[in-house]
């Protein structure tokens, strides 16, 4: 995915250089539709997430599109995954996504695949942003582009899904899925229900507001207590544009993306996949890479976010790896993180051993960890603050070796997280509390 351009109250707000506005929008379409053309390029899809500014986003870059002289199909409302699925399927030469992903229903962004369902290509994205000082020239008449809706895509998307896991039956089992009112909302229950398990749907009622509040992978206690109510075998819990994944077991312990991760990669080198190693970042707990080191799969470590998941993917040539926020890669499945598809992997992982989920990461020790994210508008250099520094050398200095440190300023919203690991618990949550003030007055 390129980068996004996110905005405040829907239409205000600049991240980096880039406002996001109906009127950004409607260029940024005709640069992409321009740039396209000149490349032989004739078709864009165009999905979104459920939050009420994608209607007024998605006729703006239609409307550049179209100008530029290139057909657009609309999808609707669809999730991250199924977009970049049928940019691939529909041989389109590029998808864009209307969605700001995990945040709230205020924000909203774009994000661009390429015509193999992957991030669109460097030269392509800057191509694209030279365009943007210019003035929009309109085609001639008679070649302004012809949109369309496509209204088979959420039963395309289906049946991709479903495909995953070849003879999966999930008859029996009693799943929660929460889909955070977002683009899943009218899939992922389905996907479960078709293959043959019993769905308790949570979060589905979207109405342009509610995306993301209270509910989904980032807000997962409602799911808790639902599977709990419901004495449910597990809980799925997807984000805004389900690309995330969470899971609750059986007595509503939440499962995070670090032990999903090591659920799918042993079930592949069990069942005789080449699993050589898997990719996670530098929140990846460091229990998840004792787990894997006792299986004999190499754990190496990206930067935190999934494009550099992707670029250690790619330069290795391995097939797994994903986020302790659950946004899992399966690359031997599809081209992007993918939540539903990911909650089908770990599902038949679950089927091939005859295990409940608790007993599935019941052998990745997890090192107790404590994250607390503080929001401050001065970000910029706050790591070379001689304060935030003598801080963290104290914290080192009284894990004495046994646990980390990581301090990561947010890509997309104006915070810093502050994560401290280590064996004790209450010292962890200790000194992570005692850091986190210092970093508050950093970036105040």
């Amino acid at each position: 995915m390129t980068r996004k351009y996110f905005g405040t109250d829907g239409v205000r707000g600049t991240v980096g250089e880039f406002p996001i506005t109906p009127d950004f929008v409607l260029k940024l379409g005709w640069a992409a539709g321009k740039v396209l053309a000149a490349r032989g390029g004739s078709k864009i899809l165009i999905g979104k997430d459920t939050r009420i500014s994608g209607y007024m986003f998605e006729s703006a870059l239609e409307a550049g599109i179209s100008a530029a002289g290139v057909d657009v199909r609309l999808l609707g409302p669809l999730p991250t995954p199924g977009i970049a699925y049928l940019t691939r399927t529909l041989s389109a030469q590029a998808g864009i996504v209307i969605s700001a992903s995990h945040n709230p229903y205020t924000d909203n962004g774009i994000k661009f695949f390429g015509a193999d369902g992957r991030k669109l290509n460097d030269e392509i994205e800057l191509e694209i942003e030279r365009l943007l000082d210019e003035e929009i020239s309109v085609v001639s008449t008679d070649q302004i582009g012809k949109v369309r809706r496509i209204d088979d895509a959420r039963g395309r998307y289906i049946e991709f899904c479903k495909s995953t896991v070849p003879g999966l039956d999930l008859s029996g089992m009693k799943i929660v899925v929460d889909t955070a009112n977002g683009a899943a909302y009218h899939i992922a229950p389905d996907v479960f229900e078709e293959l043959g398990a019993t769905v308790v749907p949570l979060a589905n009622q979207p109405d342009g507001f509610n995306i993301n509040r209270d509910c989904g992978s980032t807000h997962p206690e409602a799911l808790q207590r639902r599977v709990l109510e419901e004495k449910a075998d597990l809980g799925v819990a997807l984000d805004g544009d389900a690309d995330r994944l969470l899971m609750v077991d059986h007595v509503g312990k939440l499962v995070d993306g670090d032990q999903l991760l090591f659920v799918v990669a042993r079930d592949r080198k069990d069942n005789g996949a080449d699993m050589p190693g898997v990719v996670g970042t530098l929140m990846s707990n460091f229990g998840l890479e004792l787990a894997l080191e006792a299986e004999g799969i190499e754990f190496v470590r990206a930067k935190v976010g999934d494009r550099y998941v992707m670029e250690q993917l790619d330069k290795r040539g391995w097939s797994i790896g994903g986020e302790s926020s659950g946004h899992l890669v399966c690359l031997d499945c599809t081209s992007t993180g993918d939540g539903t598809v990911s909650a089908l992997q770990v599902l038949a992982a679950l089927s091939r051993r005859k295990q409940g989920l608790a007993e599935a990461v019941a052998d990745v020790a997890m090192l107790p960890q404590q994250m607390i994210n503080v929001r401050g508008p001065n970000r910029d250099g706050f790591m070379e603050n001689p304060d935030v520094l003598a801080a963290m050398a104290s914290v080192e200095e009284r894990l004495a070796g046994n646990g980390r440190v990581l301090l990561r300023p947010s890509g997309t919203e104006p915070l810093v997280r502050v994560m401290i690991e280590g064996k004790d618990g209450d010292q962890v949550a200790a000194l992570c509390r005692e850091l986190a003030d210092v970093v508050e007055k950093a970036i105040a």
